[in-house]
């Protein structure tokens, strides 16, 4: 079959369009435009030339001419992948994959082979390779030649292929490559020396601090009287927040912040605490050995200082130390009752292979004078020169547990029963991981009657004990016990092994980067600032839409209590009545020396509605509980005051899934004996606290009704109220919030709460509008006047009050009247003309008329009634209008006056005070008596 005049040869229909247009026939010059007149895809003069015939084979003949120098590269090479062949070739056209002129574009490197690793050589193309044609007129490339990354062949002859399961959002390890590093915020400096211990048990068991009471207590110099040799530059503190993280923490190279030694005999500590989960902001030499440090409070904070982990270098042997940490929080402390900082030996883990061990002596915890509060102890090094730690408990990191994890990616057999994923990023970047444990069911019904098992560990990043027990869970778990395979079979388990990376990363004792605690918002809606915490929730929620989840448990550590204890929820239901206890007792009784039932506590505290028990019980898992491992010891059986070890908290993961194979056995014996002896318990106790009340009352047959809250005691946890709230970044935002709140609350009237006030603001708002319509001209309404009569105008008062000179003529006036008065036949003296000024005659002529309307009578007859009143006093009810201050209102009825503004008869004209005569506005009132 010939190909069409002016066509592109029938190879050419299966290269992209792009270089189909721009491939110049015989006889013509390359456009500009055209891929060959680009300099990016020069390609090199051809050694051999030869052209594809168009026959239905596709075979290949030599041809004298260039016709295609496009090929003549590509077809000496076997056939790429065709997406990563079209998305190179349509990056070469835009510009952005350049090749060298003279150079053919690099091929894209094959995989290597499955036993040497070199890559293989690569094969001619074949008449085999080549597209072949189908019945429907079409050519396919075989599957050998079309390698594509998201369809999987199950046999190498297999017609149909299968999906490839989609990449996680984020990056999971892997058993190749390097660590993933972790990342830091920007502020914080990071040495580049990766610091790991070494893992020790140690043979003989260490016991508690035995205190003499003769503990010295230091005196606090400060940098006052001290000099500072190590000290941090840049601390985020409170009122700042995270912005950004990197690899490595801050750019730039590391400042040396330990002091200078002056020569091999300066014995000066050098101290370091700028790695993975370190804390230590200040240390001050105030003697030859005394050193006084200042811990770092939680990153974006100005709290929670508890956790210490710290190096220290140039040490000498045989000489005691002294450490104090004068900036600790809590009140209460293990160390007051016998708990050991852990030293590690750089020189002995590297020689005789030991590691954390407890050390120091004449160690006192005490209430400093600034409020906070003190720990010092006293310490030997083991050798000159050698690099110490130090820590409250064995640290557990981050890259320790991307050690852990990828080495069990590693194993075929742990890698087929678990699967990872990042279940989220934290807020620097870091992964939270996500382990789902279980054996391959044999069906998909057997798969959906597992219930699920959810654990997490590290939401507080100081209490690393709970790492340590979640190391041992997983170890126990994962492995290939009988035990463990029947648990697999059972279970689907959730582990979220680290919560808080970010904090463990940085050091933090309690919170994250949002400066909150993440156990107190597990009702959080805010998944972009705490986002641990809501994946978290929101897998368990989608986990509890597919099946039952029997268990919940977060572990964490204790540094105020000794021994293993549990936090759990008391149920209301008469149902379940108790079974929320079954199971700490069932692990009390299969670690006996490491387990204290009489810790456990379950009450449900308002201050903890937003811990992951609470919360977690509130969506409808009934036994869910908060494990809480000491960072002390045991005062149980034969392990009684000694230091718990890396090993036994280990070991309490194994117990962990003994009693889970306990609590769900089959053979409910071993509950039913639970359950009656928490009966007898709870009823003792009962009985207890009756008594210390002085009640006596039988409580056979209704003592069940009592709520076990009400006989618990609270938890004595870590208040952590002050890191509930917004997170850092959103406080400004709040700041500015509450500001424009309180801003508009000021311009907004304040309600009013009575009948009275209410009244009052009333006739205030009319008086007001009245005097501006006295000034402004004709009043416009009655009611305007009516609700103001009872107090006067300011023109009226002015009135009342007149000037010396009218006071003089008013005088002369009321001389000539008493003169013309005395005869006996004289007629009856004529009322006095009201003394109104000129300018307020207009207004006088303008409340006349207004007096006349029956509006005024109805206001009067309302003061009237209100008043109530044996004698009614005109000037209280109209504001002094039309008499004299003081005088008794008339009880006989008046007329109104004429239009003149003459009296009635009978009408005095002016009453006497003082033996003078006081003339008023020609303003009256008809008033009727008092009821």
């Amino acid at each position: 079959m010939a190909t069409p005049r002016g066509a592109p040869p029938r190879f050419f229909r299966f290269l992209p369009d792009v270089l189909v247009d721009n491939i110049p026939q015989k006889g013509e010059r390359p456009s500009q435009g055209s891929i060959s007149s680009r300099r990016a895809v020069t390609l090199p003069p051809p050694t051999r030339s030869f052209c594809v015939s168009s026959s239905p084979l596709g075979a290949r003949a030599p041809c004298g001419g260039s016709m295609f120098p496009a090929l003549k590269t590509e077809l000496q090479q076997p056939l790429p992948d065709p997406y990563e062949d079209f998305m190179r070739r349509h990056l070469q056209y835009y510009g952005y994959f350049r090749v060298q002129s003279g150079r053919p574009p690099s091929p894209v490197p094959p995989p290597p082979g499955p036993k040497s690793g070199r890559p293989r050589e690569r094969e001619p193309v074949t008449r085999a390779a080549l597209p072949k044609e189908t019945p429907q007129g079409r050519r396919s490339l075989s599957p050998a030649r079309v390698r594509s990354r998201q369809l999987l062949y199950d046999e190498p002859d297999s017609a149909t292929p299968r999906l490839r399961e989609p990449r996680e959002l984020f990056p999971v390890l892997s058993g190749r490559g390097p660590l993933q590093a972790p990342r830091w915020p920007v502020e914080c400096e990071v040495i580049r020396e990766r610091v790991q211990h070494i893992e020790w048990v140690p043979p003989e068991p260490e016991y508690f601090y035995q205190s003499t009471g003769n503990e010295k207590v230091p005196e606090i110099m400060g940098e006052e009287k001290g000099t500072v040799v190590y000290q941090l530059q840049s601390v985020p503190t409170e009122g700042s927040y995270f912005t950004s993280s990197r690899v490595g923490g801050k750019r730039g190279s590391v400042q040396q912040l330990a002091v200078s030694l002056h020569g091999p005999e300066d014995d000066t500590l050098l101290f370091e605490s700028r790695f993975e989960s370190g804390n230590l902001q200040k240390a001050v030499k105030v003697a030859a050995y005394e050193y006084e440090l200042t811990l770092r409070p939680d990153l974006y904070t100005d709290r929670h200082t508890q956790w210490f982990y710290f190096r220290v270098q140039n040490t000498r042997k045989d000489v005691r130390y002294r450490f104090t940490i004068v900036n600790l929080r809590k009140p209460r402390s293990l160390f007051a009752v016998g708990l050991r900082p852990l030293l590690y030996s750089q020189r002995d883990a590297c020689s005789s292979r030991v590691g954390w061990r407890r050390e120091g002596g004449d160690i006192r915890y005490f209430r400093g004078g600034t409020g906070s509060y003190c720990l010092t102890w006293t310490a030997r090094f083991p050798h000159d020169r050698d690099t110490c730690f130090w820590a409250p408990g064995y640290p557990y990191t981050f890259s320790d547990l991307t050690r852990y994890l990828r080495a069990a990616a590693r194993d075929p057999a742990r890698a087929r029963v678990c699967r990872l994923r990042a279940l989220c990023c934290s807020l620097a970047g870091n992964p939270v991981y996500l382990l789902t444990v279980t054996n391959p069911a044999r069906g998909p019904q057997a798969a959906a009657a597992k219930r699920a098992v959810v654990l997490s560990a590290r939401v507080h990043p100081g209490e690393s004990a709970g790492s340590w027990v979640m190391r041992g869970f997983l170890d126990f778990i994962l492995g290939s016990s009988p035990d463990a395979q029947l648990l697999r079979d059972l279970f689907v388990f959730k582990v979220v092994p680290m919560l808080n990376p970010d904090g463990v990363i940085v050091g933090n004792h309690r919170c994250s980067l949002s400066g909150r605690d993440l156990n107190r918002h597990y009702r959080t809606l805010l998944k972009d600032a705490f986002p641990c915490i809501w994946y978290t929730r929101n897998m368990v929620q989608r986990l509890l839409e597919e099946r039952e989840v029997l268990l919940y448990c977060d572990f964490h550590g204790h540094s105020r209590k000794n021994n293993v204890f549990l936090y759990g929820c008391s149920s209301n239901s008469r149902r379940h009545w108790l079974h929320e206890r079954v199971f700490p007792l069932m692990l009390s009784k299969n670690a006996p020396e490491k387990f204290s039932f009489q810790s456990c506590n379950f009450k449900v505290q308002k201050n903890r509605e937003g811990t992951g028990r609470v919360v977690m019980w509130r969506m409808g898992i009934r036994n869910s509980y908060t494990l809480e491992s000491t960072f002390g010891g045991s005062t149980l059986g034969s392990r009684r005051d000694t230091h718990l070890t890396t090993e036994d908290l280990k070991a309490l993961g194994h117990h962990i899934c003994d009693t889970l194979l306990d609590f769900c056995d089959p053979d409910q014996t071993k509950f039913i004996q639970c359950l009656a002896e928490l009966t007898e318990l709870v009823h003792q106790e009962i009985h207890r606290k009756l008594s210390e009340l002085g009640q006596d009352v039988n409580l056979e047959e209704n003592w069940s009704d009592i709520h076990l809250s009400d006989i618990e005691s609270s938890t004595s946890g870590s208040d952590s109220s002050l890191s509930d709230g917004l997170p850092a970044h959103l406080l400004h935002r709040a700041e500015e919030v509450s500001q424009k709140i309180k801003m508009f609350q000021k311009k907004k009237k304040k309600p009013l709460q009575t009948r009275k006030q209410r009244n009052e603001q009333y006739q205030n708002s009319n008086s007001k509008r009245f005097g501006r319509g006295l000034a402004g001209g004709p009043l416009e309404g009655r009611a305007s006047f009516a609700t103001t009569l009872q107090k006067q105008p300011a023109f009226l008062k002015q009135l009342e009050n007149p000037g010396p000179a009218a006071v003089t003529q008013e005088k002369v006036r009321r001389q000539q009247t008493q003169l013309s008065g005395r005869g006996r036949d004289a007629a009856p003296a004529q009322p006095a003309p009201p003394l109104i000024r000129p300018k307020d005659k207009e207004r006088v002529q303008q409340v006349q008329h207004l007096t006349a309307m029956p509006t005024v009578n109805a206001v009067v007859s309302a003061f009237r009634r209100l008043r109530q009143e044996d004698h009614c006093k005109f000037e209280a009810s109209l504001g002094h209008i039309g008499q004299k201050p003081g005088a008794p209102a008339s009880l006989a009825p008046r007329s109104l006056s004429s239009a003149r503004g003459e009296p009635a008869p009978g009408a005095q004209p002016g009453r006497r005070r003082g033996g003078s005569l006081v003339a008023y506005p020609a303003l009256h009132v008809c008033t009727y008596p008092c009821p």
